[in-house]
């Protein structure tokens, strides 16, 4: 799976909130689709994403079949102390991948 785009700030103030943005690139196939022959394409799309912060999780999201390709998440979390920010999501295929960035609390 190819890695995901993440956007974080590169420092925040303790006690600020902060937004984080995350592009996953995944075709999000619905399983309703033909091919040129008339054979359906199987499902495969993002079930499930998690992130945690310092350890802690943050948030939990669990995606269905409506969805775009490519989802785009926007979510927001407050800076206590510098840490990693993990990212780990699965598709129907059990496939799951994770992406790591490094918050800097001053």
């Amino acid at each position: 799976m190819p890695r995901p785009l993440i956007n974080i700030p590169r420092k925040v103030k303790r006690g600020s909130s902060f937004d984080i943005r995350i592009l996953l690139a995944h075709p999000m196939e619905s399983g309703q689709r033909r091919d040129d022959f008339g054979k359906a394409i199987p499902r495969d799309i993002i079930r499930s994403v998690h992130c945690t912060y310092a350890g802690e999780e943050i948030i939990r999201v669990d995606l269905f079949p409506a969805i775009a390709a490519n989802p785009f998440l926007v979510f927001s979390a407050r800076a206590f102390e510098s840490g990693p920010i993990v990212f780990t999501w699965t598709d129907d295929q059990g496939v799951a991948s994770f992406d790591t960035v490094d918050l800097v609390v001053e």
